[in-house]
């Protein structure tokens, strides 16, 4: 990895106000290359949706924010914390995977698929990443999970086994799941797209709820009508690059690029 270029950067701005900071991220996977120099940031409670055809780098981008890929390239600061890596003089050292679980709590991930644990009640699946990676009692992690099933209109739920439960209420779970680490960022995956169109409408309204309350929320989805509702800041992003960027009224209403305007058009 050629970091020291991206830890001066990353060394000069774990301070600053953005809490999302993605600096020349690359991606390649064999000689595809993936993201080709992302640049982004995210501020405190804002909610930034990012749009893009199949392909174009939309999740892997996300994936890197947590480190569930390793850029090979770039650098992603979250929370003041370069994410992967310790950073010495102007060198970044990959951190061992416990202290990346670790750095992981500070962002909550929401898939496609729920990946809930089908042999564990719903409260279960929600206490045990709070007792396993932060060691918090379990008094205080029913607490929390009681309270975060609350949030997403689930707590009726607690006892039953996911098997149980619509995809919509199984989602709405795993959105759960992730707010019981408290996390300073909430990262959604096309949480919507493995649901039938009945189903979808409940998700967003929880979705919708978080922004309101202040989340801060980065979401690739293709839900239109949520990104022009929802989000502050809209992404077009198209063979690894972001392309377009700013509010819903421009990216969505009034395209600049051609390649967003024909993104925008097909699925309108």
């Amino acid at each position: 990895m050629n970091a020291t270029a991206s830890a001066a950067q990353a060394t000069g701005t774990v301070n600053s106000d953005p809490i999302v900071r993605i600096i020349d991220l690359h991606k390649s996977f064999g000689p595809v290359e993936v993201l080709k120099g992302v640049d982004l940031e995210v501020h405190r409670g804002q909610v930034v949706v990012i749009l893009g055809r199949s392909g174009s780098g939309k999740s892997t981008m996300l994936r890197c924010v947590n480190h569930l890929e390793r850029p090979s390239r770039g650098t992603v600061v979250v929370d003041g914390e370069v994410i992967g890596y310790r950073v010495k003089g102007h060198k970044l050292y990959e951190l061992p995977s416990s202290a990346i679980a670790k750095q992981r709590t500070k962002t909550g991930m929401v898939f496609q698929a729920y990946n809930l644990f089908p042999h564990m009640t719903v409260l279960e699946n929600l206490i045990e990443a709070p007792r396993r990676v932060k060691g918090v009692n379990r008094d205080k992690a029913v607490a929390d999970a009681m309270q975060a099933l609350e949030e997403v209109g689930m707590a009726l739920k607690a006892d039953a086994y996911p098997g149980t439960l619509s995809g919509g209420q199984q989602q709405r779970v795993a959105i759960a799941r992730a707010l019981v680490m408290k996390p300073s960022v909430m990262l959604f995956d096309e949480p919507t797209s493995a649901l039938d169109p009945e189903l979808v409408g409940e998700v967003l309204n929880v979705m919708r709820r978080l922004a309101t309350s202040g989340m801060t929320m980065m979401v690739v989805t293709h839900e239109i009508g949520f990104a022009r509702s929802v989000a502050d800041e809209v992404v077009f992003m198209s063979e690894g690059q972001l392309v377009e960027k700013g509010p819903p009224s421009q990216v969505i209403d009034a395209p600049l690029h051609e390649s967003t305007r024909a993104f925008i058009d097909s699925i309108l």
